[in-house]
């Protein structure tokens, strides 16, 4: 499997490469798959966040999935699947790791896999069960990757 990661903008791209990668591999996804990622400050974040989600706020990782969850994962022409597209507020995320007292590049990892698991059907505002499953899915993946808080 390989990952095909365009990012637009240029914030902590090999961490978010490293991690989106992780989080396919730890899912056993066996086909080749293309992510897209947009770095935004705040208020390209918060009028994105407006514009598809009716939330007027800022955030730290927005995530539009093209399937609903990983069963559906079609390949296109090329024999790649296209996930979907996530977007990553670096403001956001660098208060985040000063908030939690952890590095930037930790914050960057750990957002890239969210949204990666987020891409791949995973949602934890269904329920506290899947809360704790995609959560513990993350401390796994970046615990595998070798970044810890």
């Amino acid at each position: 499997m390989q990952a095909f990661v365009d990012i637009y903008g240029d914030w902590n791209n090999d961490t978010i490469k490293s991690a989106i990668k992780a989080a396919l591999e730890y899912e056993k996804i066996d086909v080749d798959c293309s992510v897209e990622v947009t770095i935004e400050d705040e208020q390209g974040i918060r009028e994105i966040n407006k514009q598809y989600r009716n939330i007027d706020r800022v955030t730290d990782v927005l995530s539009f999935p093209m399937f609903e969850d990983k069963s559906e994962i079609c390949v296109d022409s090329s024999n790649t699947a296209f996930l979907g597209s996530m977007v990553i507020c670096r403001q956001r995320a660098e208060q985040q790791a000063k908030e939690y007292g952890h590095s930037v590049t930790r914050e960057a990892a750990f957002l890239a896999v969210h949204s990666t698991l987020h891409l791949l059907g995973y949602d934890h505002e269904i329920s506290p069960e899947k809360e704790r499953e995609m959560f513990e899915k993350q401390d796994e993946i970046l615990n595998a990757m070798g970044i810890t808080r």
